[in-house]
């Protein structure tokens, strides 16, 4: 990927020509952020390679090797580790520039950037869900209350009802033996 190179960023002055100069001059914070962003990429793109070359390299364990091999694959990952050396430059270069760009602003408290609802009630929509909730919760509250006597008096009645069924097999028994 190509990133165009940023003015003062280790480049001879006049090396651009003067809109394309004064274009680089420019660059705003989030551009350098998708520059940074394009060069990580490029970085972890090159290291897989270099990863790949060295897993293809053979070790040199007594085993004979073409030289011819052996050199080309060596200039090949020293091109790779050349250029990667230039990427993290560049990364530095920008990680720079974006603090230099950074620092005049003034840190924003994290609770200025994550919305939640103030304890003191200081909106009037806060105060109407508050309410909406607590009524919500009052009422589920007061379902549970009657779930639990409703299940109270189902016990009573199964008791009763085991009961009467006891006493009419009594009744019963005694019918029987008295006939």
């Amino acid at each position: 990927m190509s990133t165009p190179p940023l003015a003062g960023a280790g480049m001879p002055p006049g090396a651009f020509s003067g809109t394309q100069a004064q274009a680089a001059r420019e660059v705003n914070t989030a551009s350098l952020c998708r520059i940074g962003q394009e060069t990580v990429q490029d970085i972890v793109f090159r290291t897989m390679e270099i990863f790949q070359l060295l897993r293809n390299m053979q070790l040199p364990n007594g085993v004979t090797y073409h030289t011819a091999t052996y050199q080309d694959r060596l200039a090949k990952l020293q091109e790779h580790l050349r250029q990667l050396s230039i990427l993290f430059r560049k990364l530095r270069l920008v990680y720079d520039k974006c603090n230099e760009n950074c620092a005049g602003l003034d840190p924003v408290p994290i609770e200025q950037l994550i919305p939640y609802v103030e304890e003191d009630g200081s909106k009037h929509d806060d105060r109407g869900a508050a309410s909406q909730l607590r009524f919500a919760s009052e009422e589920r509250r007061e379902i549970m209350e009657v779930n639990k006597k409703l299940k109270l008096k189902n016990q009573q009645l199964k008791q009763i009802m085991d009961q009467l069924r006891n006493l009419i097999w009594d009744i019963n028994a005694m019918l029987a033996m008295r006939n």
